[in-house]
């Protein structure tokens, strides 16, 4: 009965189309699209979406409208969903070496060439890595696979109809429209008010009027959005007003303006604390997974040792991969890439040739690990940036005994940290999309093929989608902010030299003007860009931070050590997610607040289906079709934020409806937007009953 079970839907003796044009086309066109959506949504929000779904979703109904088979759409979801992952690795560190000081400015053509070649090199060598454990880990009955199995249902449901495409472009629209509304200024996009109590002030804050944000609240659900939210009201409900207050207790009259107060001490000193709170996150989800992670490392080990039992002729087509010499071929040619790459920065062979073995090394025991856990929580739920981390540490104190210190070192140490996060984040993913292959007959060798498409396409795009991104939000603000200071009559800037590439002294406005923006930001504090308030990049920063502490010895390590000690305690309080309080402590609260809102609604769809008694397939039914809303809402801002991002990168200026534009109109907007994703979601089960 089991065996029975275990057939693909497709067998292995049949001879139908899968690796087509129009299918590798559709994937790589997904694969870029998602990676791009992955890396706003990643940036801004500290958080990326499974795209199994969305791709699976929209390559059914173009494949089915070509007349295509089953096996060309899961193809095509299996290489669109790799952009996705790409963008995971991407967004997790290089931002980092803007915001440590090495890539200064950002923007510069050989930087595109390297993050290029990590994201690709890094990529194809995590499908290398999975060409080898792949069998130990499909065939393994005690991995559930639960969202390839959720992947595959979609494309066996979608043979009769592919309705869910509709749910998603309206989605879309929606989130398109929306943002289009706040970038135009006719309703708000955040707001906020400074509260006086007693001798302090708080600084309140509602949700920003973020589509997306709305979206990722709704997908990860109430109990996750509010335990996110729970660090955005500790971080700015509690640790910013308080250290603001007794920062300035022999001088408060002296403070002007509370709210720029309270953000700046929750950017200087906060941020650090929720740092040190993630560390603690990272290991705890590690730690909690210790006997999977030594099961999966056992595994992929035990791998090593098993060759091909016959020609390949004897291999049915649903079991043939890559061929083992061309899989190990490739990863030795990326370890030479590695290498090449690594030694331009840190000018030392012998540290270089240890960097390419621990990288090799960790990256197959960390892919292997990665493809382990999502056999069993799913790519939603894996612990990239944990592992990523553990990496960073293991590389850098290696390196510093070895001699490596200041810039060098860290811009060396974040090389391994970037091929290595991109490696196990696309072997992750590509696992999942195998197993959903193997349920519905796909061939691996070809999806892994496929696979390098989708990845070659997402790398060649993935440094310009995040150029774009911090430029132009940089320009944005920036821009504002000097326009703000003339019309104030402001002709000079005092500068600290907090940054080691610009000088501390006097600087006067035109002079400023002059410079690169990412120089601008900093002497203005504008707070833009990569760190900053809009752009946050959490887990880049993280990063960053515990690169420079270990090589510069500079970090404030006693705010990071408090972080640890709140982390610590929430283990001790049982809290579920050590990891996305900390998340929610570095993000600013208007963000936390609008998941928070979205986590709201789902909450109150799952209070209708229980009242209603919704269960079974109709229950299944209403949350594809909002999952799908959501994702929409999501791909829709950030398509358009994109592309409002692009105008301000190259200086196009937007009129402006209103100067001053009404937050409770957004408010009430965003309300609806909330309430139609319950509605629309419930309405798939009432036509069912009807």
């Amino acid at each position: 009965m089991d065996e029975k079970k275990s057939l693909p839907l497709v067998p292995p003796e049949s001879q139908i189309k899968e690796f087509t044009f129009r299918a590798i086309l559709l994937g790589v066109i997904m694969a870029a699209f998602m990676g791009a959506a992955n890396a706003y949504l990643g940036l801004k929000a500290g958080m990326t979406i499974a795209a199994t779904y969305t791709t699976a979703v929209v390559g059914m109904a173009v494949i089915k409208a070509f007349g295509g088979t089953i096996l060309e759409e899961n193809m095509a979801r299996t290489v669109g969903s790799i952009g996705g992952n790409v963008a995971s690795g991407a967004i997790f560190t290089l931002p980092a070496f803007f915001i440590a000081g090495i890539w200064l400015p950002f923007y510069e053509f050989s930087h595109y060439l390297v993050a290029t070649a990590i994201l690709a090199a890094g990529g194809i060598l995590g499908i290398m890595f999975v060409t080898i454990t792949r069998r130990v880990l499909i065939a393994d009955k005690d991995l559930p696979f639960p969202e390839s199995i959720a992947a595959a249902e979609i494309h066996k449901a979608g043979q009769g109809s592919a309705r869910g495409t509709g749910h998603l472009l309206f989605g879309m629209g929606l989130g398109a429209v929306f943002t289009a509304l706040t970038e135009f200024k006719i309703v708000a996009l955040k707001w906020q008010k400074v509260v006086s109590a007693g001798k302090g002030s708080l600084l309140l804050r509602g949700p920003e009027m973020s589509p997306a944000f709305l979206g990722v609240g709704y997908i990860i659900g109430p109990k996750l959005a509010a335990i996110n939210f729970s660090g955005g009201v500790i971080a700015w409900g509690l640790l910013a007003p308080a250290l603001a207050f007794f920062l300035n207790y022999n001088d408060l009259a002296g403070v002007s303006d509370w709210a720029a107060e309270i953000s700046r001490v929750w950017k200087d000193y906060v941020r650090y604390i929720a740092i040190g709170g993630m560390l603690v996150g990272a290991f705890s989800t590690l730690f909690k997974m210790r006997k999977n992670l030594i099961q999966g490392i056992a595994r992929s080990v035990s791998t090593l040792g098993r060759g091909k039992t016959g020609p390949a002729e004897a291999v049915p087509r649903t079991d043939r991969d890559l061929d083992i010499k061309w899989a190990l071929a490739t990863a030795l040619s990326v370890a030479v890439l590695v290498f090449f790459i690594f030694n331009r920065y840190a000018g030392s062979i012998p540290a270089s040739l240890v960097a390419v073995l621990l990288m090799i090394f960790l990256g197959f025991v960390f892919a292997a690990v990665s493809g382990y856990l999502v056999g069993i929580i799913g790519v939603s739920s894996n612990p990239t940036s944990g592992l990523t981390v553990s990496v960073l540490i293991i590389v850098a104190f290696i390196m510093v005994l070895m001699g490596l210190q200041g810039g060098t070192g860290i811009s060396a140490v974040l090389i391994v940290a970037a091929f290595t996060c991109v490696s196990v984040s696309v072997a992750g993913e590509m696992m999942q999309d195998l197993k959903a292959g193997h349920i519905l007959g796909g061939t691996p060798r070809r999806m892994q093929v496929g696979d390098i498409f989708g990845i070659v396409s997402a790398a060649l795009v993935m440094f310009f989608v995040l150029s774009i991104l911090h430029l132009g939000n940089i320009k944005q603000v920036v821009g504002t902010k000097l326009a703000e200071m003339e019309a104030a009559g402001v002709t000079e800037v005092i500068y600290d030299g907090r940054h080691a590439a610009i000088p501390a002294g006097t600087y006067k406005l035109n002079d400023i003007k002059a410079m690169i923006p990412e120089k601008q930001n900093e002497i203005l504090k504008a707070n833009a860009g990569f760190g900053g308030e809009k752009i946050a990049a959490p887990q880049a920063s993280l990063m960053a931070v515990v690169a420079k502490g270990i090589f510069e010895r500079k970090t404030e390590w006693i705010l990071i050590l408090v972080g640890v000690f709140m982390g610590l305690a929430f283990i001790l309080m049982q809290v579920r997610s050590p990891m996305l309080i900390a998340v929610g402590m570095y993000l600013p609260i208007d963000t936390s607040f609008a998941i928070f809102l979205g986590g709201i609604f789902k909450s109150i769809l799952e209070r209708r289906l229980e009242k209603k008694k919704i269960v079974g397939e109709d229950k299944e039914r209403v949350a594809n079709t909002g999952t799908l809303l959501a994702s929409g809402l999501i791909a829709g801002e950030a398509l358009i934020g994109i592309v409002f991002a692009a105008l301000a990168f190259f200086e196009i200026g937007l009129f402006e409806i209103f100067k001053r534009p009404s937050y409770l109109l957004a408010l009430a907007g965003i309300l609806a937007l909330g309430g139609f994703l319950v509605v629309r979601a419930m309405s798939g089960a009432v036509r069912k009953a009807a």
